[in-house]
């Protein structure tokens, strides 16, 4: 059985998508990208601004699942550039503790939605 996880805290979907779905006692994030919900503007300033406002996405997505950063396991990680990496890096790594830290994978793609250059999910257990 699956249970719709969505919260005003993170940015509503903007496609035919959940913002992630929790099955048993798995969660599956799409992946957010830095639109602020409070704005729906998107948070471009810095590659640092713009990992901040993705992770607190997430981080969102998360509470609503009663759920945090400790839960999880797995991140998929998609830039733009390459070249983004060790500030994208730096400031995800905030977010975990190093001994704990999840699986995960960064792929450098053409492309994302609205141009950004980040977008993450992650998968977590409870």
């Amino acid at each position: 059985m699956k249970k719709i996880i969505n919260t005003p805290n993170a940015p509503a979907p903007i496609g035919p998508y959940n913002q992630a779905i929790l099955t048993g006692n798995t969660l599956y994030t799409s992946g957010q990208i830095a639109l602020n919900p409070q704005t729906g503007e998107l948070v471009l300033d810095s590659i640092q601004k713009e990992t901040t406002q993705v992770m607190e996405n997430v981080k969102a997505i998360l509470k609503a699942a009663e759920m945090t950063f400790e839960n999880v396991i797995k991140t998929s990680i998609f830039i733009s550039d390459m070249k983004n990496f060790t500030e994208i890096n730096e400031v995800y790594g905030s977010y975990f503790n190093a001994e704990t830290a999840p699986a995960r994978e960064t792929v450098e793609v053409a492309n994302l939605p609205k141009y950004v250059n980040v977008e993450i999910s992650v998968i977590a257990i409870k």
